[in-house]
This record gives structure tokens, sequence and C-alpha cells, in this order.
């Protein structure tokens, strides 16, 4: 069979890539690298060149075919590509365990790093090797035979229940919607938000209006619906997602998958000789210790809780007193937060969608990034994408092509929530001298344009845009040529965020605003004063958003830190707990958020949630350079690049902080960005 998968093309063949061809490639890749592997393990004086480069071209291979399959699954899943991903998923887990438990690969590995001239290996290199080494460790290399066993059962039931939980989480989202005949009952709902709804009920043949739980479905409800009753359903069915509770109660329960996950991670963990799943997870990051982690986001708590508490004061205040709320609920919180906003500010994220229509945002983006980091980025719709809402582009500097990437940004049945990058080839260059260019996939679920009328963005919206494609900056402006270290391999996960939250600045800077900003119907600019306030308007709530990352980021960290077998942690238990000390809103005693966390459940964000924080503070401080020297000044876009960007994994985050801003990271620049500040107390 001509299998697209075994190809060795840049671009994935879209068109030609059937589910039949998935775990064939993946059955004959795995096959020939264990052959492959067993040859290189057996050398006795291994070089860079007979070791760590073949052993990459391997990797390679793997990682093409796999990341196309893991891909499709999250953006066109099907019942019989989910059972194929599932398959190829445990075979992948399999070898994972039995590549990083081989004892001889680790000794030849070992013999490189220990040879006279390792030290003259590049720097890549040499991370790439230590790395390597690092991984072996923490993939139970060092282990006796019976609990080699062991930590390979655990890594494989892990991968199943993770996979599990995803789908519990897909499944329990796309059943629950509400069908509605009277419009009336959308009252204050926006047009386009109502459209959307109306395309939602023909799709299911029905008349009327449908809501569903898809983020462009239910943020408008939450936050604009006059009927309470409505608002009160869809939350809960919402928070409700994949639980014991709700309209669907125990159909996809999350809640023993959990368990058998935390289980499985401390277990895991302690076979290696760590104390619990959080000091695990810190051996690949930034951070150094499970206090320090605790002790940053209890000082960011302290800092923001006075403030929070005040600015729900003040709109408890307000839904009484002008709407006449005696009791403030979860459901009504976004609800009353929106018409304070546009009472203190003037300004709805309504407002401002006619200019932020996607087919002018998504230029602008290109333009900002262009200015930045001077980069050309043009559409090339003669490359084959995997459905129609996806297109493909190409980045090139001075005519050159230097990476590619994919755009797929309207929600739709199938695909899963949320927004992310992934990568679907890494910079790399071969022993043949061939340099393989980078290629991102960028995914986000925006309303789809609707009946002729263009997709119309909210500022939220534009910002997931310019994170998501932060990351794909990461990942495709790398210089690196080392495949293990090049792009957003080998990063620390704490400091992956740095470029996606960096990039999101320039969402708020008139400058860049007047590029990614203009009305669909006119073409006109953002007036300059709805950008007066827009900005004004930046803050609000900003304590209480902020408490609530921090409380998404305790509750992960502290489940995974005080885990014990005499007394394993309840994530409901622990989530209220939490709350307790932190939170300013009450949650429903239905509320169940742990068991649709996809982040830290079924995501790389297991005891690494705080890693947005972490990483906000890199970005907030890299970022005031740009304010001090001009937020398109060549010479510190160069600086970022070439310091952050185009260095990739290759050196330790720290280091390439230090090297752009002369100096280790501040927290201050955060708060102060945030408008948290002791004035603000």
């Amino acid at each position: 069979m001509n299998n697209p998968l075994l190809t060795d093309d840049l671009l994935p063949k879209f068109d030609h890539i059937r589910t039949e061809h998935m775990e064939t490639a993946m059955d004959q890749i795995l096959s020939e690298n264990r052959v492959k592997i067993e040859q290189l393990a057996q050398q006795d004086d291994p070089t860079w060149d007979t070791l760590a480069q073949p052993m990459q071209a391997l990797d390679d291979k793997l990682s093409n075919a796999w990341s196309v399959i893991s891909h499709l699954n999250g953006v066109m899943n099907t019942d019989e590509l989910r059972k194929v991903y599932k398959n190829c998923l445990e075979k992948l887990t399999e070898y994972g365990t039995e590549v990083s438990q081989n004892s001889d690969l680790c000794d030849a590995y070992k013999k490189l790093a220990a040879r006279d001239d390792f030290k003259d290996l590049s720097e890549a290199q040499r991370k790439a090797v230590d790395n390597t080494l690092r991984d072996f460790h923490l993939g139970g290399v060092d282990l006796p035979e019976d609990k080699k066993k062991r930590y390979a059962d655990l890594s494989r039931e892990l991968a199943e229940l993770s996979n599990k939980f995803s789908d519990n989480v897909l499944d329990a989202t796309q059943h629950w919607y509400k069908h509605i005949t009277d419009v009336n009952e959308l009252s204050g709902i926006p047009e386009s938000a109502i459209e959307g709804a109306k395309q939602a009920a023909s799709q299911k043949e029905l008349d009327g209006y449908v809501i569903t739980l898809d983020f462009p479905s239910f943020f408008p409800v939450m936050t604009y619906c006059d009927n309470r009753e409505l608002r009160r359903e869809v939350y809960e069915a919402f928070v409700t997602r994949a639980s014991d509770q709700g309209p669907d109660a125990g159909q996809w329960d999350n809640t023993p998958v959990m368990a058998e996950i935390l289980k499985r991670r401390h277990a895991l963990s302690q076979l290696l000789g760590f104390n619990n799943y959080a000091e695990r997870s810190l051996a690949t990051k930034m951070a150094r210790s499970v206090d320090e982690v605790i002790e940053f986001l209890n000082q960011l708590a302290a800092k923001s809780k006075p403030i929070a508490e005040r600015e729900f004061a003040e709109l408890q205040a307000f839904a009484k007193n002008e709407h006449g709320v005696e009791d403030l609920k979860a459901w009504d919180v976004g609800y009353y937060s929106e018409k304070l906003r546009q009472k203190q500010y003037d300004i709805s994220p309504e407002t401002l969608r006619p200019w932020f229509p996607a087919d002018r945002v998504v230029p602008g983006l290109f333009r900002v990034a262009e200015k930045l980091f001077n980069v050309q980025i043009e559409e090339r719709p003669e490359v084959e994408t995997w459905h129609e809402d996806a297109k493909a582009y190409c980045i090139s500097r001075n005519g050159e092509p230097v990476a590619w990437f994919y755009f797929d940004i309207y929600a739709r049945q199938g695909k899963r929530g949320g927004a992310w990058m992934a990568d679907c080839r890494t910079r790399w260059r071969n022993q043949k001298g061939h340099l393989q260019l980078p290629v991102a996939f960028l995914t986000c679920n925006f309303t789809a344009p609707v009946n002729g009328k263009p997709s119309l963005l909210t500022h939220d919206e534009v910002t997931t845009l310019f994170h998501e494609f932060g990351h794909g900056l990461h990942h495709m402006l790398t210089q690196v040529e080392v495949l293990d270290v090049s792009g957003i391999s080998g990063v620390a996960w704490d400091a992956v965020e740095l470029p996606s939250q960096f990039l999101e600045n320039w969402c708020w800077s008139p400058e860049s605003l007047a590029l990614i900003a203009s009305h669909h119907e006119t073409g006109e600019p953002l007036p300059d004063d709805l950008l007066q306030k827009l900005l004004a308007a930046k803050n609000f709530q900003s304590g209480m958003g902020m408490v609530r990352q921090l409380e998404f980021s305790l509750f992960d960290f502290r489940l995974h830190a005080e885990f014990t077998d005499e007394a394993p942690t309840n994530p409901l238990d622990m989530h209220r707990k939490v709350r307790e000390e932190i939170a300013v809103v009450e949650a429903p005693e239905f509320n169940r958020f742990p068991n649709a966390f996809s982040h830290i459940f079924a995501g790389g964000y297991a005891a690494g949630y705080y890693s947005y924080k972490w990483a906000e503070v890199l970005a907030a401080d890299a970022f005031s350079l740009f304010e001090e020297n001009g937020i398109f000044d060549p010479e510190t876009g160069t600086a970022f690049l070439q310091n952050i960007l185009e260095k990739g994994g290759s050196q330790e985050p720290m280091e390439l902080f230090k090297a752009f801003r002369g100096r280790e990271p501040q927290v201050d620049a955060l708060l102060k960005q945030s408008g948290i500040t002791d004035e603000a107390a």
C-alpha cells in the first residue's frame, strides 16, 4: 500500500491520508525503529554521528506520522478514528517506555557523553545528550527488572486513562444541547450568537435555536442572556460535564478516572525516587522545588485576593442596588460583570466585534509578526488540508521559506474545544545535510462565518489567536538544527508559555491595534474613543481574574504534591479547600470543575498549570523592554528573536532570559501590567 504517512514529505498529504493508513504506518515505523535501535545500542565507541544523529532520524520519522494522526483525532474526531488513535497510542506508549528503559542504549549515550571530544560538540548537541540522559533516568532505566515492568504498566495505563478522560469530556460537551423555539428566551444575547444558535439548530434539523456547550455558544449566554433560569441551566450543564451531577449525571463520569490517574502518577513518581508527582514534574522545569512554586503562587495570591474581594463586593453592590439581585450566584457573575463594565467604561466585547473580523485580524497578526521579526507570511491555497476551514501558510525571510503552518480557527462538530499549537514537523538537519523546515498546527474554536457574514471576534478571542501564534513562532523561527532541542522541543514547560503570553501584549497597543482592527463593512480603523475605552477597561476585575487562575494552579499543584497512598487526595475536596482559601465567588454544590480540567488530566500540564503564571512573569518583564524602547523597535525585536525564539530548548531558559533582559525576571512587571499594586489594594 502506498502509505502517505510513510513518505518523506515536508507537508502531509491530507487529501490522501485515510484512517486505514494510520495503524499500518505506526506498526511499520515502530518495527523498523526497534531493529535499528538494537544495532545502535551495541556500539563500543559511539559518536554524535553514529548514535545521536541516527536516533534523531528515527524519532523524526515516528513524530512526523504520529503528529498528523494525533492532530486529526483532535480536529476531525470520529468513532473510527478514535479507535485507531487509541490503538496507536497504546503501541506508542509501550515503545516509548521500551526505549527509555533500554539499558544498552542508555550506556551508549553515557559513553558518548564521556568522550574527550564531547566538549567540542555544539551547545545544542550537548544539551540534547544531557536531556536524553535525564529522560532515561525519568523513564526508569535505573530500575530493577520487576520495577521496570511496573513502570511500563503504569505508563500504559496512564496513557489509556488520559485518553479516556479526554473522550469523556468531548462526548459530554457535544451530547448536551438546549433546543429553544421562542427567540424571546434569548433576550439580551447578541445577534451574532443568535445567528450561530440558528445555524446549530438547522445542523440538527430543528426549527428555532440550539445552545451548546461549545465556547462560542456557552459564553454569550453566560455574559448577555437576560433569562436567569436559562443561564443557570447552561451553567450547570457546563460545570457538571463528565461528572456524577447535572443533566447527564454519571453518563461519562470522570470521577473514577481522575482517582486512577492520580494513584498511578504517584506510584510512578515513587518508583523513580520522588516523594510525589509534583516533584517528578519539576525535574524538567525551571522552578527548582515544590516549596518555590507554592511560595510563588501564594505570594501572587496575597497581592491579588484583597483586590479581588473588593472587586466582587463592588459587583454585589451593583447587582443589588441597580438590578435588585440580593443573592449573586455563580451563573450571574459574568452577566452582571458585563453590565458593570458597560456602566463604568461604556464598552462591551460585542461593541468591538465589528472591528475584529477574522479575515482582517489574521492578516493584521501576520503584519505584527513581520514587523517584529523581519519575516514575510503568505497563504498557500494550493496546499492540501483536512477541512475547508483550514488554511496553509508559508513564512519566509528574504524570499527563502523558513517555516510552514496551518490555521484551523473555527468551532465545528467533532473538533476538540479550546485553542492550541502542536508541532507537525520540527526543524533539524539530517546526516545527509538536508534541512527539514518546521511546520506547526494552530487550532482555535471561534464562531464560524454564518450566512455570508464574516466571523467577528471578541477582543479576548483576538488575544487567544495571538497567544497560539506566539507558540507557533517559538516553534517555527528556531535556528537550532538538533531535533531534540529545536523549536519548542526540550523547552522547560514553565518557560514554554513565554513567547505566547509575550505576543498577547500586541493586542493592547494602539500602534499594533491599527494593524489588526478595521470595521468589517466600512474598513474604518477602530475609533479613538473605543480604543481609549478598551485600554481603560483592560484591568477590569483583574484581581478576580488573577485569583481564578491561581485557584487552578494551586489546585493542580497541591493535588499532586499532597497525594499519599494512605490518604489519596480527592480532586473535589482539594478544589473546595483551595477555593475556600483563595476564591471570592462561591461555587454551587453541584460544581464539578475538576472533571473537565483536561489541561491536567489529559494534557501536559499535570503539576504544571502554574506554568501559565510563571511564564506570565517572564512575558510581562520581557515586554517591559519593548515599552521602554518602542513596541516595534527593530533592535529589541531582533534581540527577542535571537535570544528566545531562535534558541528553542538549546539552553536553559533562565540563561536565555538573562541574555535578552540583562537580569533575572521580576514579578513586579506582571503585577503592574495587571493593575495589581499596593496603591490599588
